[in-house]
């Protein structure tokens, strides 16, 4: 796949390019007609959320260096930052089980009344509660790739539908020339 064209902001920034001032007055129209004006908002369950939240303003910041904080993206940023909170929740659920498993443990080897039967079944329990969290992140952490490329590709697919070239004229006197006039 052949690598998208630079942005307006960076052509400008460089200094230097083989494109006419026409072909860049259009590549900075086309890429402003690709946006909102409008700065990305996080959503009433991000900002309740502590870590959705932090999440949130870490990618806002990322997004708004790039100048792409465009409200265009705020559905797919809540969401990721959604699903990055309840994956940190579920991780922190597993840690629990793994340390409830390591004192059930120490309690078997000093409790005489723990029969082995008693203190397998339990330990069976929370080692399928963690498998199940284990299947619950994976998950997650899947669609928070998919978000994560999506968003990517979305941006240069932006970049390349942007035309590269202006439409030339017809130079009048050829078309004298040719007849067409």
């Amino acid at each position: 796949m052949p690598t998208p064209s630079k942005p307006f902001v960076v052509l400008k920034s460089e200094g230097k390019s083989h494109r006419t001032k026409a072909e860049m007055k259009l590549r900075e129209e086309s890429e402003k007609a690709l946006t909102s004006d409008e700065k990305m908002k996080a959503k009433k369950e991000v900002k309740n959320n502590k870590i959705a939240k932090k999440e949130f303003t870490r990618i806002y910041g990322l997004l708004a260096n790039i100048e792409k904080n465009d409200a265009l993206y705020e559905n797919v940023i809540n969401r990721y930052a959604m699903l990055y909170a309840e994956c940190y929740e579920f991780e922190e659920k597993r840690e629990r089980f793994y340390n409830d498993m390591i004192k059930l443990d120490e309690e078997y080897e000093e409790d005489d009344d723990f029969t082995m039967k008693e203190y397998y079944t339990l330990i069976n329990s929370i080692q399928r509660n963690i498998i199940d969290l284990d299947k619950q992140i994976q998950n997650k952490r899947k669609m928070m790739l998919d978000i994560e490329k999506e968003n990517i590709m979305t941006i240069a697919s932006q970049l390349r539908n942007i035309p590269k070239k202006t439409d030339e004229q017809d130079n009048p006197l050829l078309k004298v020339l040719r007849g067409e006039a």
